[in-house]
C-alpha cells in the first residue's frame, strides 16, 4: 500500500480538528481488504478507531508526541499556559455540585427501580354506572397527567442541575501524565451521564493551568467523542462501590 491514502486520511483528521496519528498507525487502522472501500468510509473508519484507542498506545503518534510539559504537576509552578494543542483521554469524572452520599442514594433507588410517580388526582364516581365509568376514566387521566407533569418537572431540574453542575475530570496525555481538570466554565458535553471514560478531548494552546489544575472552559476545551469500552464499563459497575468508600471515609475523618 502507498503512503498516499494514510497521507489523505491523516490530512482529513486534522482538518477535522482531530489529533494526528503516525502514518504507521493510521495504515494499521485501516481495513485489512482488497479493495478497500471509498476515502470516506476509510477516514470515519480511522476516526472511529483513533477516538477508541489508549492514547498511550506505543506507535500511535509520531515523534515528539503531543504531551503535557514535564512541569505541569508541579504545585509550586503558579501558573502556566499550553504552547500547543494536547489531546488527553478522560479516566474519571466527578461532580462537584452534588454530595457523594445524594449520588450513593441515586444510584441505588435507579437499582431498586424506584421512580418518582408526582402527584395523582383522584376524582370519586357520582354514583351511577356511567357516571363512574366517567369518574374511573377521568381519574386515569388525572392520574397521567399528574405522572407527565412531574417527569416534565424532574427532566426540567435535571436539566437545570446539569447547566449549574460543576466537575472534575482526571485526564491522561499520550505519555501517560495524569492530571486534574476543573470546569472553569461550564461545558455542555461534560456531565456524568454524558461524558465516557476513555473520552477524548483537545485541551487548546492558552489552556490555563494553576498549580497543576488544568482549568477548563468553553473556549479552550473540545470535547471530541468516543470511548475505551472495556474502562467505561469496569468505571459504571465500580461507581456505586466507589462512592460508599469515599462516605465512608468521609465519616470516619
Amino acid at each position: 500500500m502507498s503512503l498516499d491514502l494514510p497521507i489523505q486520511i491523516r490530512a482529513s483528521l486534522q482538518s477535522q480538528g482531530l489529533p494526528t496519528p503516525s502514518l504507521t498507525w493510521i495504515q494499521s487502522a485501516m481495513p485489512n481488504r482488497n479493495p478497500l472501500p471509498p476515502l470516506p468510509a476509510l477516514i470515519a473508519t480511522v476516526k472511529t478507531r483513533l477516538l477508541a484507542a489508549d492514547l498511550t498506545s506505543p506507535g500511535l503518534w509520531e515523534s515528539p508526541s503531543p504531551a503535557f510539559p514535564s512541569n505541569l504537576g508541579n504545585p509550586e509552578v503558579k501558573e502556566i499556559k499550553l504552547s500547543r494543542d494536547v489531546p488527553v483521554q478522560v479516566l474519571d469524572i466527578d461532580n462537584l455540585s452534588k454530595s457523594k452520599w445524594d449520588q450513593v442514594e441515586e444510584l441505588e433507588a435507579i437499582a431498586r427501580g424506584e421512580q418518582t410517580r408526582g402527584r395523582e388526582i383522584i376524582r370519586l364516581p357520582t354514583g351511577n354506572e356511567e357516571d363512574e365509568e366517567d369518574g374511573v376514566a377521568s381519574q386515569n387521566a388525572s392520574t397521567a397527567t399528574g405522572r407527565n407533569a412531574a417527569v416534565n418537572a424532574n427532566v426540567a431540574n435535571a436539566a437545570a442541575a446539569a447547566r449549574n453542575a460543576t466537575h472534575r475530570l482526571v485526564m491522561q496525555d499520550c505519555k501517560g501524565q495524569k492530571v486534574h481538570g476543573l470546569e472553569l466554565k461550564r461545558i455542555d458535553r461534560i456531565g456524568i451521564s454524558s461524558l465516557n471514560i476513555g473520552e477524548k478531548m483537545i485541551l487548546k494552546r492558552g489552556t490555563t493551568i494553576a498549580r497543576g489544575i488544568v482549568l477548563l472552559e468553553p473556549a479552550t476545551c473540545v470535547v471530541l467523542g468516543g470511548k475505551v469500552e472495556a474502562w467505561h464499563r469496569t468505571w459504571v459497575d465500580g461507581r456505586l462501590t466507589r462512592l460508599k468508600e469515599a462516605v465512608g471515609a468521609d465519616v470516619r475523618s
